[in-house]
């Protein structure tokens, strides 16, 4: 199945507001419909694609009037959406596509991989590798670099600096994880004498919260068919901890006498049968593993030393996990998002309309950029259709600690303008969802997830 195909409109929108919460999630692609042209994003003259990238790169925002009259007249205009369009990745491979990496080894098959059968060529981009996620890491904790993505074959982390997210600390958040990464997690390392990485599963635990207060308010006389899952999204998901304590099930046989004549399951049956509920979150949703502090650098420490992370077989043998940033950083390289107007037949309608497709990976901070720059452009009216990069939904399910909620620290130097700042300190507010469906009509916001 592929993982970044647009997926039909929900039906339900979001009350009208004036900014649209954060959305932690990779763009694929988006499609912007409006009934004003998109010409004034086409042929950029030499002067303003230069200006938009210095303005990139010196972290320059640019005030736009509330409506502009004549958008391709306007260099300032023109400029931003250059701006807009940069982002920063490593490894740099043109002839190999390098996001997304998760279902991503039908595109990858066939191309030129000269590393594939040669160690040593391995081992150098390897090194350059871990040069450039430690300098990543290192812009993080200093406020210079707000978030990054690791892009693995099997999952994809997103570290996020503090006062983000609503978190006062570092924070990764990693999706979807299996039994057994999980298990690593926890395993201390000999190597650095770490005792094991702390880490939360945020789903889980909140599914568990839903079913014990909806038990304690229910009461204890309620059939055992009603309680549990209390919404339509709990019926969807499986029964990931009902399991009570096996001796105490048994109780009522001591009771009756007859405990000597009932086979109880001995400890290794209970440990299959709790190892089984855990499993069956593998590659979901509610496998997302939640690290955050100091416990973000012990992370880093093993995804650089974690053998796994690079595979051994297949179209991606021996290539690093992609690294994407909004900001420079060392090693990275600069690349801009493919941007293309034209018309297109908006879904259900009967006539066409102008239309500005932008392919990714669109990152948060440029899905703000961009929709910042269409509200005056097309006056103040738009649509737009997103594609996601299904795996990274999970990561608008993180909530903050409690005792953070409110706090936040100042990321003046990390390269993005304060208000997008505002939108990405919230708390994520979309669950396992992502946006799927925006709309601007009158300067104001609605949107579908």
């Amino acid at each position: 199945q592929d993982l970044h195909l647009p997926t039909a409109v929900p039906k339900v929108p979001s009350s009208p507001r004036q900014e649209f919460p954060a959305d932690w999630s990779i763009k694929t692609r988006i499609l912007f419909m409006s009934s004003q042209p998109f010409t004034w994003t086409e042929h950029l003259k030499a002067q303003e694609e230069a200006q938009g990238l210095a303005q990139h790169c010196r972290a320059t925002e640019t005030t736009l009037p509330p409506s502009v009259q004549e958008p391709q007249l306007s260099t300032e205009l023109r400029c931003a959406f250059q701006q807009s369009l940069v982002y920063w990745l490593h490894p740099s491979l043109p002839w190999l596509p390098l996001f997304p990496r998760i279902g991503a080894d039908r595109k990858i098959a066939g191309k030129a991989c000269p590393w594939a059968q040669d160690e040593a060529l391995q081992q150098v981009l390897r090194s350059d590798w871990c040069v450039s996620f430690s300098s990543l890491y290192r812009l993080l904790k200093a406020g210079l670099c707000p978030y990054f993505y690791v892009c693995c074959p099997q999952f994809t982390v997103l570290f996020r600096a503090a006062g983000l997210a609503g978190s006062p600390v570092p924070s990764a958040a990693i999706a979807p994880t299996t039994r057994g990464f999980r298990e690593a997690l926890r395993k201390p390392s000999l190597l650095f004498s770490d005792p094991g990485i702390e880490f939360s599963l945020p789903f889980l635990e909140e599914r568990d919260r839903r079913q014990k207060n909806s038990e304690d308010s229910l009461g204890t006389d309620v059939p055992e068919g009603l309680r549990g899952g209390s919404s339509a999204e709990d019926a969807e998901e499986p029964a990931l901890s009902d399991d009570d304590d096996d001796d105490e099930s048994f109780s009522w046989l001591e009771e009756m006498g007859v405990q000597d004549e009932v086979k109880k399951p001995d400890a290794f049956s209970i440990q299959l049968r709790k190892e089984k509920q855990e499993v069956r979150v593998d590659h979901r949703p509610e496998s997302l593993a939640l690290v955050r502090g100091s416990d973000t650098l012990t992370l880093l420490n093993l995804l650089i030393n974690c053998r796994s992370l690079v595979a051994v077989a297949g179209p991606q043998a021996g290539l690093p996990p992609t690294l994407l940033s909004p900001v420079a950083f060392r090693g990275g390289t600069m690349h801009t998002l493919k941007a293309r107007s034209g018309r297109a037949r908006e879904p259900g309608g009967s006539q066409d309309v102008f239309s500005l497709e932008v392919q990714g990976p669109v990152l948060p901070q440029a899905l703000r950029a961009l929709t910042r720059l269409l509200g005056p452009a097309q006056r103040g009216a738009f649509r737009a259709l997103l594609s996601t990069h299904q795996p990274s939904a999970a990561f608008n399910g993180c909530p903050a600690p409690l005792q953070a909620v409110g706090s936040h620290q100042d990321l003046p130097a990390c390269g993005l303008p304060p208000k997008t700042l505002d939108q990405l300190r919230q708390c994520p507010t979309l669950g396992k969802s992502a946006i799927r469906f925006l709309e601007m009509k009158d300067y104001v916001f609605t949107w579908k997830a």
